[in-house]
């Protein structure tokens, strides 16, 4: 009836089962495989071959039936009864003297079915009849369900032959896309052009690295093609807009009839008609193109019915119906066919986009991953050459550390970064408080629009040796081992995101074998043994090491002995560091920034920021502040600590502006709509003024 999709390849996991197949005894071949590889695919393919005659002789007229272990245990109420279903079927195939030969799939649901109270379970009823190579069985299911249940049972598992079904590679995977490529194009009624197939399979490969080929490529094109079918069956955007703004016209007309004002009933309903001429126009483009669309589609259906008619008189051996279909009315058909499809391309469809395209699965991908592979569109292109005053937003001073992270980002989304490895690994140095985690934190938030968006681990809770098992997932057995790791764990959910190890100096030196492969490779283990992916993460290490270098160093620095102090500075922090933390780990780090302390001019600007973040406060309220000149500089004088970097200004921020405007507020001397001035005087300190 050709409802099963053509198998394409896999001839010598095929031959292998037919040879299986032709046993005198333990005649039962097993394939075993990773889930979506392709392991009923195989069973479906010795169907057609059996069907089109392409078959050993004695296989020539079997049948192949598909056991389904539902239905036989459905309903079986009374002991025995499900026994006693399971022994017709085997009466039933032993019967048939080999010309029946069964299909299982998932055949490890075999082992334990109907076995309840003393009853013996469905393997152990099947095992004499296979033995005996009575009756012929295909088994599939997956390498981890063959372990837990067919290895264990020695005597069930010497009466089945093991058939490994590996992941095709790119190349297999690739056409066997375009084998099946006409089956989906008559079900979504779109054209699947090859760039989509061959981005499909290497997207799928690249980005969702805990499925297999080709499994999760088909997945791909046929999410792609069902989008792009539900755009043609719903109303163009342009017909759309239209029709709501003729709708509202309407409306607005009623209104105004109402009052009998002629003159703008005349504008309306000159407006309505040119309004609605321009509808009807389009209405009448999108009806064209989508008869055409669907005129398509129909022929495509009618040279697929007769390919199958030509195939059933081919086995009944009318062979003048065979050539009458093939060069007569499939031919015409395919001529019909060239025709449409030549007048298409020459008017191309503007309303109506049928054809799936690289871009439509680069779409899917960043649905289901969550990492842009889209390309990129003009006003990305700016933002990105523009990262760096993006992220200055936020981050005042520090060039060199933005300009690392920056070159980072656009290597990445140019698609020039080392597939294998993460986007890029970074080691902040630098005193506390200038700017080391806000920088992380403003990465997130140009990324992915929040800077929550990031896994924050804090290295300081991994002080001791066993604690480096929270990254990964506890060992079986222990509390915890079904929770897995804290840092796999938010990476697998989240493949594309900023991964932040805040104070790395911090943790047991036994932490940083575990991050040797995150870095290297892109790739770690979890304690259930399944790889998580790190190559579309960025991973920024921070630490204090060298704290006191810095500080000491900078202490008399004047813009003359300025870089030769930075230079200096540079050189004994990074010796300080090759003697904590390891060659071979440091060797991996992409690039180690050192942070400079702020200096006064710095501190400046970061008051005006963190006033504007109050304000943002305030204006819940309706208060609007403004500072003066005076405020200002008072205020930076007094947060101003070149050891301490910013943190100091927020304290001193607080104490001085939040605490007296909450009293102010409190008294109702500052009300909810007012607009008030920040100011400074000698005699006073800071008073805020009304703004008259």
């Amino acid at each position: 009836e050709g409802k099963l999709d053509p198998v394409i390849g896999r001839d010598e996991e095929i031959r292998r089962v037919l040879q299986i197949l032709s046993r005198r005894t333990k005649n039962n071949p097993i394939l075993i495989g990773e889930p979506g590889v392709g392991k009923t695919a195989i069973a479906e393919g010795i169907a057609h071959r059996i069907i089109s005659g392409d078959i050993p002789e004695n296989l020539m007229d079997k049948t192949l039936y598909s056991l389904d272990m539902g239905a036989l245990i459905a309903g079986a109420k009374y002991k025995g009864e499900f026994e006693e279903r399971l022994k017709s079927v085997i009466n039933e195939v032993t019967k048939s003297n080999g010309q029946i030969i069964l299909f299982i799939d998932e055949i490890h649901t075999l082992v334990g079915a109907g076995g309840g109270e003393g009853a013996m379970d469905a393997a152990n009823i099947l095992k004499p009849a296979l033995a005996r190579g009575e009756l012929r069985a295909i088994g599939a299911t997956t390498l981890n369900e063959y372990q837990k249940y067919f290895e264990k049972d020695k005597a069930l598992e010497r009466r089945f032959q093991k058939v490994m079904v590996e992941e095709p590679d790119t190349e297999s995977a690739i056409s066997i896309l375009r084998g099946i490529k006409d089956k989906y194009e008559a079900h979504h009624k779109v054209r699947i052009k090859d760039e989509a197939i061959i981005a499909a399979v290497e997207m799928s490969q690249r980005y969702i690295s805990d499925r297999f080929l080709p499994d999760k490529a088909i997945d791909l094109i046929d999410e792609a093609s069902a989008k792009l079918r539900m755009e043609i069956n719903s109303k163009p955007e342009e017909l759309d807009v239209l029709d709501r703004k003729l709708m509202q016209m309407e409306i607005e007309l009623a209104a105004i009839s109402r009052e009998g004002n002629q003159t703008k009933i005349d504008h309306l309903k000159e407006d309505i008609s040119k309004i609605s001429e321009q509808r009807n126009e389009i209405n009448a483009k999108w009806l064209k193109e989508k008869q055409k669309s669907e005129d398509l589609t129909s022929i495509k259906k009618d040279i697929e019915s007769l390919k199958l008619e030509a195939e059933r008189a081919s086995r009944a051996g009318d062979y003048a119906k065979v050539a009458e279909i093939q060069y007569g009315k499939i031919k015409e058909k395919e001529s019909d066919l060239q025709k449409l499809e030549l007048e298409m391309q020459n008017h191309q469809n503007e309303l109506i986009k049928e054809e799936v395209t690289a871009d439509n699965i680069s779409e899917v991908i960043g649905k289901w991953t969550g990492i842009p592979v889209t390309k990129l569109l003009q006003s990305e292109r700016e933002k990105l050459l523009h990262l760096e005053t993006e992220l200055h937003h936020r981050v005042v001073g520090q060039e060199e550390a933005i300009e690392a992270v920056a070159d980072a980002i656009r290597r990445n989304r140019a698609g020039l970064s080392d597939e294998k490895k993460p986007i890029g690994s970074f080691l902040f140095l630098g005193t506390t408080g200038v700017g080391k985690t806000e920088l992380a934190k403003a990465l997130a938030e140009f990324l992915f629009d929040d800077e929550n968006n990031m896994t924050r681990i804090d290295m300081s809770e991994y002080q001791e040796r066993h604690s480096v098992s929270r990254l990964v997932g506890a060992p079986p057995g222990y509390v915890g081992y079904d929770e897995g790791g804290q840092l796999t764990e938010a990476v697998r959910r989240r493949p594309y995101s900023v991964v932040l190890l805040d104070e790395i100096e911090k943790a047991h030196p036994d932490v940083f074998n575990t991050l040797l492969q995150v870095l290297d490779d892109g790739r770690l283990t979890d304690n259930k043994g399944r790889v998580v992916n790190f190559k579309n993460s960025i991973i920024i290490m921070t630490s204090n090491l060298g704290s006191h270098i810095i500080q000491e160093n900078f202490e008399n620095i004047t813009e003359e002995n300025q870089d030769e102090i930075v230079a200096k500075t540079k050189i004994e922090v990074f010796d300080l560091l090759k003697q904590t933390l390891r060659p071979e780990f440091l060797n991996r780090i992409d690039e180690t920034v050192l942070f400079q302390p702020l200096r006064k001019k710095e501190i400046g600007k970061i008051v005006q920021y963190q006033l504007r973040g109050f304000n943002d406060l305030l204006l819940k309220r309706n208060i609007i502040m403004t500072a003066t000149q005076d405020a200002l500089d008072y205020l930076t004088n007094k947060g101003y600590d070149p050891s301490f970097g910013a943190r100091p200004l927020k304290r001193v921020i607080q104490q001085e502006v939040l605490n007296k405007l909450s009293k102010e507020i409190l008294a109702g001397t500052v009300n909810d709509g007012d607009r008030i001035t920040l100011d400074y005087f000698e005699e006073t300190g800071l008073v805020f003024r009304p703004v008259e």
